[in-house]
C-alpha cells in the first residue's frame, strides 16, 4: 500500500493528485500499520517551505524604474499614474482601491514611494489576482471589500475613455471586481496612456465591449447579441495559454461584443440593454463613474479630464 504525503500541505493525497505536488512516497506494510509508517512521517514541529508565488510583475522596490528601460508607451503610462497618485492619494486617505492592468504597477510604485510612515496605516483593496500580488509583494497592507465597503479613492486603468469620461474596461477580464471597487469609492480615478483618450468608445479598442457571463448562459447571450442587440461579431474570448475560453477570477466566461459607432456614441443605453439579458454578470462599460482621467502623452505632458458638476473640463500639465 502506498501513501503520498504532500509536505507543503500536510495532508495525504491520492496518487492521481500527488503529481501536482512535491511528494514523498512512503511504503507501508499491511502487517505493520502504524509503527513503520509513523517513523517516516515528519514531526509536526518541522518547518514547512512556503510555496513561492508564481507571478512575475514589474513591482518596484522603492527605486523608480528608469526612463531608459521603458518604451515611450510605458513612460506615458508611468507619467499618468504618478501624476494621478500625487493629486489624489493624500495623507488623509486610508482605504485605497487598486485596479488592474498595465498602468497599475506604476500606481503602486508611486504609492510605495510615498514612504512606509504614510502607508503603514493604510489598507489597499485589490480588484483581482494581479493587483493583490502587487499589494502583497510591495509590502502594503492587504484588505478586502467585505471589511472596508467604503473606499476613499480607487485608481484604475482603462482600455478606452470618451470625452464624457465613460470607459471601456475588461481587457484583462477583471471588470466585475473593478466596477465594485469603483462604485464603493468616494473618488474613482482613471489612468492611461494617450492611446486610450478617444472621441468615442471603440475607436482604438476594437475587440468590443467585454461582457462577463455565467458559462451556462453564454450561448444564449451570444445569440441575443448577434440577432437582437446589434453585435453580429460578438465572440467568446478564448485563452492564449490554455485550451478553451478565458475564465475570470469569478469562474465565468467573457464575451467581446463590438458595436457600431452609432451605438457606442451612447454607451449608457447599450449598457442597460446588455444588463437585462439573463446570465449577464457584468458589462465592461463604466458610465458616469469616473471623476477624473489622466492620460500620459508622448511629449511628457499629462492631459487631465476632470468632471466638475455636470461638465468635463480638460487641462494639460506640462513637464517640469
Amino acid at each position: 500500500m502506498f501513501l503520498y504525503l504532500c509536505n507543503s500541505h500536510k495532508y495525504l493525497c491520492s496518487p492521481s493528485r500527488a503529481a501536482s505536488f512535491r511528494i514523498q512516497a512512503l511504503f507501508v506494510h499491511h502487517h505493520h500499520p502504524s509503527s513503520s509508517a509513523k517513523s517516516h512521517l515528519p514531526s509536526a514541529q518541522a518547518p514547512i517551505t512556503p510555496i513561492p508565488r508564481p507571478v512575475i510583475m514589474p513591482v518596484s522596490t522603492g527605486a523608480p524604474i528608469t526612463a531608459i528601460t521603458l518604451s515611450a508607451i510605458e513612460q506615458s503610462k508611468r507619467l499618468a499614474a504618478y501624476t494621478a497618485v500625487d493629486k489624489h492619494i493624500l495623507p488623509e486617505h486610508k482605504v485605497i482601491g487598486i485596479g488592474s492592468g498595465s498602468t497599475v504597477p506604476y500606481v503602486v510604485e508611486r504609492i510605495v514611494a510615498q514612504g512606509r510612515e504614510l502607508n503603514k496605516d493604510r489598507v489597499f483593496i485589490p480588484t483581482g489576482f494581479q493587483s493583490k500580488e502587487l499589494i502583497v509583494m510591495s509590502n502594503l497592507n492587504l484588505g478586502d471589500i467585505d471589511q472596508f465597503p467604503t473606499i476613499d479613492v480607487t485608481i484604475d486603468g482603462a482600455d478606452e475613455v470618451d470625452p464624457e469620461l465613460n470607459c471601456i474596461k475588461g481587457g484583462g477580464a477583471c471588470h466585475l471586481r473593478e466596477k465594485v471597487l469603483a462604485e464603493a469609492a468616494n473618488t474613482f480615478i482613471v489612468v492611461a496612456d494617450y492611446r486610450k483618450n478617444t472621441e468615442f468608445l471603440g475607436t482604438n479598442f476594437t475587440s468590443g465591449v467585454p461582457i462577463e457571463v455565467v458559462p451556462f448562459a453564454y450561448a444564449q447571450v451570444l445569440r441575443k447579441l448577434h440577432h437582437v442587440l446589434g453585435s453580429p461579431n460578438a465572440t467568446l474570448r478564448m485563452a492564449k495559454a490554455k485550451a478553451g475560453p478565458v475564465v475570470t477570477d469569478n469562474g465565468n466566461f467573457v464575451i467581446d461584443a463590438p458595436f457600431p459607432r452609432e451605438i457606442m456614441m451612447n454607451p449608457l443605453t447599450i449598457l442597460a440593454k446588455i444588463k437585462m439579458l439573463t446570465g449577464i454578470v457584468e458589462v465592461g462599460l463604466f458610465c458616469n463613474m469616473a471623476q477624473a482621467a489622466y492620460f500620459g502623452n508622448e511629449d511628457g505632458s499629462v492631459t487631465v479630464k476632470r468632471k466638475i458638476e455636470s461638465k468635463v473640463v480638460e487641462e494639460s500639465i506640462l513637464p517640469s
